[in-house]
């Protein structure tokens, strides 16, 4: 992992003068950039959920409290419910646009 180089988010120009410009007119742009750095760092729901149960795994092992395990098992019905509906919304798509 040392031997790793991050990779460092940067505004592209036109991206920078559009939130400046939203900054003159008053307007708050911190979240705007947020979205624009966060867009290539997103994480899939099966990585996620993979990461959540390898911890779960993790905190079995290492003998940690019913409620934080619980905590964390929460989480997995979260990512999996989100999965779920995402899947069935591009079933739906998938079948509007091939019917018309």
């Amino acid at each position: 992992m040392s031997g790793m180089k991050r990779k460092r988010n940067v505004l592209n120009f036109k991206q920078k003068l559009e939130i400046l410009q939203k900054l003159d007119k008053g307007e708050p742009a911190s979240t705007d950039a947020e979205d624009v750095l966060n867009e290539e760092n997103t994480i899939s729901h099966s990585a996620a959920l993979q990461s959540v149960e390898t911890l779960l795994d993790y905190m079995g092992q290492r003998g940690f409290d019913y409620d934080d395990i619980t905590a964390v098992r929460k989480i997995c019905v979260d990512i999996r419910r989100e999965m779920n509906k995402q899947q069935k919304q591009r079933r739906i798509t998938n079948f509007l646009s091939s019917k018309c």
